[in-house]
């Protein structure tokens, strides 16, 4: 085992436990649904992954034919041509001829190149729509949190089409907490394929829905982070109001709960 490189099956696995999590939790939300969904296309990722990785042998013994043909019939027309350039003094024949000759080479040349890359660049189209699979997703998880409102535990009046808020805010942060994990886990797909082809199309593809899993988790845990002043500020507004002597304590040990707490 190396610690070099990302392993595949220990984000299937951590996906697997997420969603036994989530479902332990949350087993009627729909970012339950989200989380199968996103263990479920785990492992088609990580094989797709593999095999943009993997060199294509079928593709590269036909383009090496191809090749070989080509280069060949080009060097028997040169060949000719250079023959006709030597018996004839004409000069215009022989500038038409020098001219046949660097068009036969340009042409070469460009075919080769286009044959070279064309692996390459299939891989880089099927890596792109892929990694537009994942970052869809990721809009997804966004989505399911985007009403997942911190000021809801102020216990702020609501409107007739309000959304509906029936969590406390313990399970709010155990919602929100789960979404970042699995926005940072699509990340971590999607960087599977910078792993295995280092193509500069598909590595810029990879960096941007890092950047947006990043971004959108930041969201998340500015929630999270007002949920815990809000958490803070009720309870010393309790002890104020009880005036009890363990009160205190019973915050301590609330705060260290909610910190320490993996489910």
């Amino acid at each position: 085992m190396t610690y070099r490189e990302l392993n595949p099956d220990y984000i299937t696995r951590t996906l697997d436990k997420l969603h036994a999590r989530v479902a332990e939790r949350f087993p009627t939300r729909g970012l339950l649904k989200v989380c199968a969904e996103l263990r479920d296309i785990s492992s088609t990722h990580v094989e797709r992954a593999n095999e943009a990785s993997s060199p294509r042998k079928g593709l590269r013994v036909l383009v090496g034919l191809v090749l070989a043909v080509g280069i060949s019939a080009i060097i028997w027309g040169v060949v000719q041509k250079v023959r006709l350039l030597t018996a004839s003094t004409d000069e215009l024949y022989s500038f038409e001829g020098v001219e046949a000759i660097a068009n036969m080479v340009i042409l070469v040349g460009a075919g080769t190149w286009f044959l070279l890359n064309l692996e390459t660049r299939i891989k880089r189209e099927r890596a792109l729509q892929n990694l537009h699979q994942l970052r869809s997703i990721a809009h997804v998880i966004d989505m399911h949190q985007l009403t997942k409102d911190p000021t809801s535990v102020l216990k702020a009046g609501a409107t007739k089409s309000s959304p509906k808020r029936d969590l406390s805010p313990y399970e709010l942060m155990r919602y929100l907490d789960y979404c970042t994990e699995m926005l940072s886990l699509t990340g971590k797909l999607a960087a599977l394929y910078m792993q295995g082809l280092r193509d500069p199309v598909v590595i810029q593809a990879v960096n941007e829905i890092e950047e947006l899993t990043t971004n959108l988790s930041r969201k998340m845990w500015q929630k999270i982070m007002i949920l815990r002043s809000a958490i803070d500020a009720a309870e010393l507004a309790n002890i104020a109001t009880r005036g009890e002597s363990g009160a205190l304590t019973t915050l301590t040990q609330t705060k260290k709960t909610l910190k320490e707490s993996t489910q």
